[in-house]
């Protein structure tokens, strides 16, 4: 067994697992897992809570409570997701504590089917943050074009936001900017910048699945030669734009109020191609101040036999574009890339909001005491 974890931490990258269950909280399962394998956070998502619920028992009395009250399935599904978020943001308050803040994070999605309406995402953030009611939430609000201002509203408000699906780098500095626009006005309100904190979620793994399919329709060895190049290119290229962003003049001014970096964050990391090395992911993306977050079999081949050489970013950024370039010559152009893989995210998460509902509701109806 390696110690590359203790390596990728000693490096400046916090790892958070991907995934959260209730039986992942009371076995010890997670406390666990930050105790011994250097997780500092925990992000969830629609789908994750679809399996969680749909497996095993250990929803049931909860269910069964919730089925007696004739509640929603919208609002069971608050009530038992909030549930174990609250959990968890519990079990990760001393690394909280002991980070300042910075990690010790547990993340919650606003309804996806929200995706493009700002003034109902930013209600979500806010209702989810009241009912979570713990200072180490993060409020996961998707980059849509709508979701840009949502978050600008919601980082105004102080409340504390992962920004998801981000696919291009367009959108990434978008996202920044936004980030900055909601300590802007959340200065102005008076309010304690030091307590904000942001992640931007960055998807790599999808941007190769992607990518990879339109070379290998292409066939020819130089296509072939491309395979597996996109998404750590595009990855480190955003890296090199939050060392631009956050080095300017207007942030210098928010960090002199106090206010943190908005880090970014790995997501998608599981490698989806057989082919490939199966921590690429997590090994070809270290720098510090990043996050990746990884499912538990990334974290676990990282721990086997992940090799961690130092920062694998600084001084790759001529490559990369080079990569991207190569690929634009090929004819497979960035920006239809990018747009086809936000709208299959929001579509994808919508439909694990479906099935999330389902489960629920089958749940639900499964617990539901006989009348009489």
């Amino acid at each position: 067994m390696t110690d590359a974890l203790k390596r990728l931490s000693e490096e400046g990258v916090a790892i958070w697992l991907d995934d959260l269950s209730r039986k992942r909280i009371t076995s010890g399962n997670l406390a666990e897992l930050i105790d011994q394998q250097h997780v500092v956070g925990v992000t969830t998502n629609p789908t994750i809570f679809q399996k969680a619920i749909s497996q095993g028992d250990g929803y049931d009395q909860q269910v069964s409570d919730l089925a007696a009250r004739k509640v929603t399935v919208e609002e069971a599904i608050r009530m038992i997701t909030t549930a174990d978020v609250r959990d968890a943001a519990d079990i990760l308050r001393p690394v909280f504590d002991a980070t300042d803040g910075q990690d010790g994070r547990v993340s919650i999605e606003v309804d996806p089917r929200l995706a493009h309406n700002e003034k109902a995402t930013v209600a979500e953030a806010k209702q989810l943050a009241w009912l979570v009611d713990r200072p180490n939430t993060l409020i996961k609000i998707p980059a849509t074009m709508a979701g840009l201002p949502a978050i600008t509203s919601t980082i105004g408000l102080g409340i504390s936001v992962n920004v998801t699906l981000i696919f291009s780098l367009e959108r990434y500095r978008a996202v920044m900017d936004a980030y900055l626009s909601g300590l802007e006005k959340a200065k102005e309100r008076g309010l304690d910048l030091s307590k904000i904190h942001s992640v931007a979620s960055f998807f790599v793994s999808r941007v190769d699945s992607e990518v990879d399919k339109r070379l290998d329709a292409i066939g020819t060895d130089e296509a072939k030669a491309l395979r597996g190049k996109a998404a750590i290119a595009n990855a480190r290229l955003a890296y090199q734009a939050y060392e631009e962003v956050f080095s300017s003049d207007r942030w210098n001014a928010l960090e002199k109020a106090g206010a943190n970096k908005q880090r970014p964050l790995w997501a998608s990391t599981g490698v989806k191609d057989p082919a490939y090395p199966d921590t690429m992911y997590v090994t070809e993306l270290v720098a510090p101040n990043t996050v990746n977050t990884m499912p538990e079999a990334t974290l676990e081949a990282v721990e086997d036999h992940g090799e961690i050489t130092g920062n694998t970013i600084a001084g790759t950024y001529e490559q990369a574009r080079a990569d991207l370039d190569a690929l634009e010559k090929l004819g497979i152009s960035y920006d239809d890339v990018v747009r086809v893989l936000e709208e299959e995210g929001v579509e994808k998460f919508e439909a694990s909001w479906n099935d999330l509902l389902k489960s629920t509701q089958a749940e639900l109806e499964r617990l539901a005491p006989s009348e009489g």
